[in-house]
């Protein structure tokens, strides 16, 4: 395969990539007000045609004893205008997808990875499949790849009361490119909410195939590392702020869809990326979020230099007095916390419980649906243009996933469930792959 053309929109990424892959927050102090919600079936389904010309991949079933349902919901915040796109719309739109453990298989068909006008976006010359991982435009067929969940099947009656986690993506990626991770959780009887952050996805698909695409910059992204800051700093807020608002929203979707199984006194986030640091700072904002994972990132706003005190976010400065657990990979700049001026910061100021991990061999996108799929599409000749190594490491994918799923499922076992593994204590021989930093 030819590399991808470094176009101005690739370009775009990668002033990002310097910056909010190593994002900080600042968070809002209002509350959003709940706003209308309602299910969205426009996009559900497994029958659009395959296209037969191009490379396909599968996600790997999940590994826990409980099918997977999926519900789709449109949400919106009527307390805010949206912060990128005032003129698109007046209020703050999400959308958002519900996994939990299903009732075993009935008529209702898989839900695909992703919608399909999103996944035709997400393949092509502005999507994030071309702009975060290199692909070449219409090399692959994202839209053929189904998930393991099927849509609005009833909650499983032996799955009691459902932890709920939240997850935020990375930036640029939709709230689908962990669909593999997403669903395992899913199976093992938690409440899985995934949320895109609308204009600042490559992609968001809302009811009736109208597609919202990035409109994060006004013109040419910032070259200046003060505006680089300024950018990342409101990027995130804009991300706090939506999981507050999901949050708002929980306790009347749980009334009126899930028939009150959610527990809302034990919920969790994690998120890749953007949305690892994401994850860290709601919880520092947000006492309503009890157990975090931030994967792979950074927690600072750095748009050049390296951080001081003054681009470093409230978590990182403040820490936390609950649990968050930090992934790192091997790519430059991440692995452990002392290689990280922003983790090591963190860690010197948490109170509560803390570990870091790093899966050897990975690359940053190593976390999400990228380490299972690329590979497979490669073998089809549709391999990124720096190249599968550069985009997700030499780690087998299966050990990868079978790590990334291992300790998510143990973290959140532990805090939210009180069932200890204790796969967190120290180095695994399950998992050698795994190098924990003390």
């Amino acid at each position: 395969m030819t590399a991808v053309p470094r176009t101005r929109t690739h370009n775009r990424r990668q002033v990002l990539v310097t910056g909010l892959a190593a994002t900080a927050a600042l968070a809002t102090s209002a509350v959003p007000s709940v706003a209308a919600g309602s299910p969205d079936r426009s996009t559900a389904g497994s029958d659009r045609p395959v296209r037969a010309d191009l490379p396909t991949a599968r996600l790997p079933r999940p590994t826990g004893p409980f099918g997977v349902g999926s519900t789709i919901l449109h949400l919106v915040d009527r307390s805010r205008t949206d912060p990128w796109a005032p003129d698109a719309s007046p209020y703050r739109e999400l959308m958002v997808s519900v996994r939990y453990p299903a009732a075993p298989r009935g008529a209702a068909p898989r839900v695909p990875q992703m919608p399909a006008a999103a996944a035709a976006h997400f393949g092509g010359p502005e999507g994030a499949a071309a702009l975060n991982l290199g692909m070449a435009p219409g090399s692959a067929d994202w839209g053929a790849t189904l998930s393991h969940a099927r849509q609005d099947a009833p909650v499983h009656p032996r799955a009691g009361r459902l932890p709920v986690v939240l997850y935020s993506p990375g930036l640029g990626d939709p709230r689908t490119w962990n669909t593999a991770l997403v669903d395992d959780l899913a199976s093992h009887g938690y409440a899985v909410v995934t949320v895109d952050h609308t204009y600042e996805a490559t992609e968001v698909e809302f009811p009736g195939g109208r597609l919202a695409t990035m409109r994060i910059f006004d013109g040419a992204p910032p070259s200046d590392p003060d505006a680089v800051s300024a950018l990342l700093r409101k990027a995130v807020a804009v991300r706090v702020a939506d999981t507050r608002f999901v949050l708002d929203r929980l306790p009347e979707l749980n009334r009126t869809r899930f028939g009150d199984v959610l527990d809302l006194r034990r919920i969790g986030m994690f998120g890749h990326s953007a949305g690892g640091f994401t994850a860290a700072q709601a919880m520092h904002d947000d006492r309503r979020i009890r157990a975090g994972i931030n994967m792979d990132g950074q927690m600072d706003y750095v748009g050049g230099a390296l951080p001081d005190g003054s681009r470093l976010s409230t978590v990182a400065l403040e820490g936390l007095d609950r649990p968050l657990l930090l992934m790192g990979t091997e790519s430059e700049g991440s692995g452990d916390y002392r290689q990280q001026p922003s983790w090591a910061a963190f860690w010197r100021n948490t109170r509560g419980w803390k570990a870091n991990v790093t899966l050897t061999g990975s690359r940053h996108a190593s976390y999400t649906d990228a380490q299972v799929l690329l590979p497979q599409l490669a073998r089809q000749g549709a391999e990124p243009g720096d190249g599968l190594t550069a985009a997700v490491g030499t780690v087998r994918p299966d050990r990868a996933a079978a790590a990334g799923r291992a300790y998510v499922t143990s973290f959140f076992g532990r805090w939210l469930r009180g069932h200890d593994d204790h796969l967190l204590d120290g180095p695994s021989g399950r998992f050698p792959e795994m190098v924990f930093s003390r």
